[in-house]
């Protein structure tokens, strides 16, 4: 690979004209920050094709000075191979000590463009214009590949600023495939790769060849059946003109003259079956008339009853209802005479004031049970709602919710996202969180806003929380430790779980710093310790909250049950001894009102007894009345019966005769039928029709015309039903994809075996390099060996196991281990190594993979690699740049220790760019002097 002399740039960032020397091996460039260390590295990146560091790019630099065109000229070195070959130089055909490459930037249809030209010696800048043959992008990096600038190495020599070690990142299969792409076997391998994928392409193409053959099977075999289906097809129309034109007219004219007698026969026996219906259907008749006068008289008898009954009755349920009356008039005095017979010996107004209290009290009561019931109605209602795995929330809560699902604003209240995992610490979670059981989580922060708006308006008590975080891990024996939150919470609300220990008791807490809390609720903070239990049937979060408040709620229905019974009781009790009490005072006047009202109590019971004897005669009149009214009933029933029957005789007697009336016409229709296509068949058949050898061979081969019809129709049926092939092309059609068939099957069979022979070939000769893979890989391990020896660091390598297998090369990797100060082995970035000691690793895979035997040149852009380390370190990393053979172009601050200067020859200073002028000054530039050592 070569190595970079100088660097020439103009119109670059806010550089007009400017020329620095690189010709050393180690080229220090410092200076304060933005002073434009990254922007000259950044410009040899752009003149090598490469892209810039971070999120740079080209057009950025040359923007900056609003000039329409830049240019970037480099002289590189071609140094000569030591084994010649086919290209004894990098840059071949150029064969000269140097080399210039020239990079220019233009406007051009409104953006910046880039051309290269890869110029023979050292040509200045203003006559390399004219002799410049301009090259793309693309083409100059294949040069420039040509010359041992690979794609990976560009890759690393575009890394970061401050990224010097992320080498040390890479994966053991990374770094495999980074040393085979610099060493130039990626590309053997992906063309192996590109072969294997072709064969799989060809393997693809004879799978779509194979399904092919077998769709175009598949189409023989269907016209095969298109031409089995056209011959049955013919057949089939064959037999059915036959039928039509021979068989049936043959076989019917035989049928009809057989068939003229027996219908001769059937005519007359109609006839006579006739005769005889018409002579019954005038008895019936008859039958009829006499039964229907028997029905009406039946009729007259039983409505004439019946009016006999109404009468009877009518009578009865007069004297019931005069009887009904005296005797409610007589229960009056039934009820005096009861009064009369209790013993009157208390004081009337002390009995009126004793009632009095009595209803009061009841009362009194009353109400009360009316309270106890509503109160059990809501108790029943909480305890439905808690079983069916609802909670039953406070009237603010539930006005809340309902606001904020009308306005659309997604919540979740904290109790209904906590559950406790150990049941024994369930009183210490609810006793702490018993203040927050109301609070609401908004599912969205940014709903903040509203939801504050609708909370302030219903005075809403509680937080209403819309950052929330997920929870951190929670710490051992703490009282979060036993809480399962199935959503995000408040960071601060995480916290104070996470800060109380749970303790058995307070002695254990007193040993305790920070806050603590036992299983009961007795809870030290920093004011103090108290007692904030809760009762159980007051638990709010998870199952066990549930569980708890059901089984309080359930007892405490119990509770009220029984005090609704015995209040119950007692209300029955106090009820009757009122009712008692006012029936006592009632008695008092009775006596007063049965010597009044005797007269007429007597005229009453007198009525009575009148009446109880009228309405035993006229019960005996309404019974008799009803028999016969059920007796002339039962024989107008008998009557219509009988003449129902006869009509129906009569109904189906006409239906008979109707049918034998059609019977005989339809026989003479027929008859007259028979005859007349015996003529007109006679007429139409051919002479030789009626050979008798020919209706002999007809009336073998069907039994009758019916049978010919049955099989003419089951060939018409199976004719119209059928998908039937009517083309007799198909028959020429399918000998021709026959053939089709056997080219296609031919070909198949061809490219098969090319396909197998280039899959072995290609096999075989990725196996014969794996060698060359082998071979890449001892020599990456040399060189990283050799490097860790320079530096005074043990390097083992684990070679890969490689083989001509896709599944073993594709998971093979290369694995490095260090030795530092014979400290113990690390791997490239297991955490174990300082900063240097990174940098370092990364320095001895980055220059392995320039190390070349044949071409031990090449260079190396390290933008501060001396960032964060120490003096040893600085130095250790000094002597180890000036023991490789490589060029390093470093950048440092201006910064750091003197001993970053100590491995450079060439140290290159830039400066940042004054206020108000134009360009930034020049860089200056300080060469070791190298002193000639004495003969």
């Amino acid at each position: 690979m070569f190595q970079i002399k100088s660097l020439e740039m103009v119109h670059w960032d806010f550089w007009q004209r400017l020329s620095v020397p690189l010709d050393a091996q180690i080229v220090t460039i410092i200076g304060p920050n933005g002073s434009g260390k990254t922007t000259l590295l950044d410009a040899m990146r752009t003149l090598l094709a490469i892209k810039c560091s971070g999120k740079r790019d080209y057009k950025r630099y040359v923007r900056n000075n609003r000039e329409p065109f830049a240019y970037l000229r480099g002289v590189v070195d071609n140094p000569r191979r030591a084994s010649d070959g086919l290209y004894p130089t990098p840059f071949f055909p150029i064969v000269t000590p140097d080399v210039t490459l020239l990079c220019r930037v233009r406007k051009q249809g409104g953006d910046w463009v880039r051309h290269y030209a890869i110029l023979d010696g050292d040509v200045p800048l203003e006559l390399a214009e004219g002799q410049a043959q301009w090259l793309g992008v693309q083409e100059y990096r294949r040069r420039l590949e040509a010359a041992g600038l690979t794609a990976a190495v560009a890759e690393v020599l575009a890394l970061e600023q401050g990224d010097t070690d992320k080498l040390t990142e890479y994966s053991p299969r990374q770094l495999l495939d980074l040393v085979f792409q610099v060493f130039g076997d990626k590309d053997v391998l992906d063309n192996y790769q590109h072969a294997r994928e072709e064969q799989k392409a060809t393997e693809q193409e004879l799978e779509s060849l194979s399904r092919q053959k077998e769709m175009l099977e598949g189409r023989v075999e269907i016209m095969k059946t298109r031409a089995n289906r056209y011959l049955e097809w013919r057949q089939l129309n064959a037999a059915i003109a036959r039928l039509n034109d021979t068989a049936l007219p043959v076989l019917g004219w035989l049928d009809n003259k057989s068939s003229i007698g027996s219908s001769w026969n059937e005519y007359r026996q109609r006839l006579s079956q006739r005769r005889d219906a018409r002579r019954d259907h005038g008895d019936t008749l008859t039958l009829v008339a006499r039964l229907r006068d028997a029905e009406h008289g039946a009729q007259a008898a039983r409505d004439a009853a019946e009016t006999v009954r109404r009468s009877a009755q009518d009578a009865f349920m007069a004297a019931k209802a005069d009887h009904a009356e005296v005797a409610g008039q007589l229960k009056e005095r039934d009820r005096l005479l009861a009064l009369t017979g209790k013993n009157y010996g208390s004081d009337s107004t002390a009995l009126t004031g004793k009632l009095a209290a009595l209803r009061q009290e009841t009362d009194a009561l009353r109400d009360t049970l009316r309270e106890a019931k509503r109160r059990r109605q809501d108790l029943m209602q909480h305890v439905a709602s808690l079983e069916a795995g609802r909670t039953r929330l406070p009237e603010d809560v539930r006005h809340l919710r309902a606001a904020f699902d009308e306005a659309g604003i997604p919540h979740t209240l904290l109790s209904d996202i906590v559950e406790v995992t150990d049941s024994d610490w369930q009183g210490a979670v609810e006793a702490v969180l018993r203040p927050y059981r109301h609070v609401v989580l908004l599912d969205n922060g940014q709903d903040r806003s509203r939801a504050w708006e609708i909370a302030e308006r219903l005075r809403y008590r509680h937080f209403i929380v819309p950052d929330r975080t997920t929870p951190p891990a929670a710490r051992k024996g703490s009282l979060l430790d036993v809480v399962r939150l199935s959503a995000d919470i408040p960071d601060w609300l995480s916290r104070q779980l996470n800060a109380i220990t749970r303790v058995e008791n307070a002695r254990e807490g007193a040993g305790v710093d920070g806050d603590w809390i036992t299983r009961e609720g007795y809870f030290r903070e920093r004011r103090g310790a108290r007692h904030i239990g809760v009762a159980a049937h007051e638990y709010a979060f998870g199952e066990a909250a549930r569980v708890s408040r059901l089984a309080g709620l359930r007892r405490e229905l119990t509770k009220l049950n029984e005090t609704l019974l015995a209040d119950d009781e007692k209300l029955l009790a106090l009820t009757r001894e009122a009712s008692g009490l006012a029936e006592y005072l009632g008695g008092m006047d009775a006596f007063l009102q049965l010597e009044s009202r005797a007269d007429e109590f007597a005229a009453l019971e007198a009525r009575k007894i009148e009446l109880e004897e009228r309405i035993a005669r006229l019960g005996e009149a309404l019974a008799a009345a009803q028999g016969e009214r059920e007796a002339a009933e039962a024989r107008y029933s008998d009557a219509r019966l009988a003449h129902d029957r006869v009509c129906l005789r009569e109904k189906e007697g006409l239906e008979k005769l109707a049918a034998l009336d059609a019977g005989v016409e339809a026989s003479r229709r027929q008859l007259r039928r028979l005859i007349g296509e015996v003529r007109e068949a006679a007429r139409r058949l051919p002479p030789d029709a009626l050979a008798p050898e020919a209706v002999k061979a007809l009336e073998d081969e069907f039994e009758s015309a019916a049978d010919a019809r049955h099989q003419l129709g089951y060939l018409e049926e199976r004719l119209g039903s059928g998908e039937w092939e009517t083309d007799e092309n198909v028959l020429e059609l399918k000998g021709k994809l026959n053939d089709d068939l056997e080219q296609l099957e031919r070909e198949r069979a061809r490219r098969q075996s090319e396909v197998d022979r280039a899959g072995s070939l290609t096999g075989e000769a990725r196996a014969a390099y794996i060698n060359k893979l082998r071979a890449t890989v001892r020599a990456y391990a040399r060189n990283v060996k050799r490097l860790g020896e320079l530096a005074g660091i043990g390097v083992e390598v684990d070679l890969p196991q490689l083989e001509n297998d896709d599944a073993v090369l594709a998971q093979a990797g290369l694995t490095l281990r260090f030795n530092f100060d014979q400290k113990g082995m690390m791997g490239l970035n297991d955490g174990e190594a300082s900063g240097g000691q990174q940098v370092m690793k990364s320095l001895i895979l980055l220059i392995g993979l320039m190390m070349d035997e044949a071409n031990p040149s090449g260079f190396v852009f390290i933008d501060e690699p001396f960032a964060h380390l120490d003096i040893f370190n600085i130095d250790r990393v000094a002597g180890f740049l000036k023991a490789t053979e490589a060029q390093y172009l470093i950048t440092s601050p201006n910064t750091h220790n003197i001993n970053i200067f100590a491995p450079s020859e060439l140290t290159l200073a830039t400066r940042k760019k004054r206020p108000g002028e134009t360009w930034a000054p020049p860089i200056l530039q300080t060469r070791r002097r190298v002193e000639e050592k004495p003969a």
